[in-house]
């Protein structure tokens, strides 16, 4: 079975205690935090204090891949080389296989994710982003869509 969609907020999913992902880009500043200034990476640097600089010390050392911190419970899924570019397809598909692989290894059943690259990096969800998801992704990842967006009777288009 792929994936499912669900209408809720990720942060919400996450103080039930699951895990999440959230997406970020490979640049890391002089003082060694990660670039996580827009979106839900914004949003785990606000709440979490000192999680820029465990992330960017996790892509100096392992390069902009995939990473988790069990601590809390956030996976990391590049979408961008750097945060001045627009969202990279192929950076996604790597990254959705070893994040595949990363969640087989730790035996989670429910991992909850944003749609990759859609947001700030300008990708089409529809015919760019969820072809690769209903590829890679099976039934224990979730794409969380914003609650906001189904109380205006809108869907998201990117």
């Amino acid at each position: 079975m792929k994936f499912s969609e669900e209408y809720t907020d990720i942060w919400q999913v996450y103080n039930r205690g699951e895990f999440i992902v959230i997406t970020t880009n490979g640049f890391v500043k002089k003082n060694g935090e990660a670039v996580m200034g827009a979106g839900i990476a914004l949003q785990a640097k606000n709440r979490f204090p000192g999680i820029a600089f465990a992330i960017g010390q996790g892509i100096a050392y392992w390069g902009n891949v995939p990473l988790v911190n069990v601590k809390y419970r956030i996976f990391t899924l590049p979408t961008k080389k750097t945060w001045t570019e627009n969202a990279d397809l192929k950076l996604i598909e790597d990254g959705l296989e070893i994040l595949t692989r990363m969640v087989t290894e730790l035996q989670l059943e429910k991992i909850y994710l944003p749609k990759p690259g859609c947001g700030n990096g300008k990708l089409n969800w529809e015919t760019q982003v969820k072809p690769l998801c209903e590829k890679l992704l099976d039934s224990r990842f979730v794409i969380c869509i914003p609650q906001i967006i189904q109380s205006f009777g809108i869907r998201a288009t990117t």
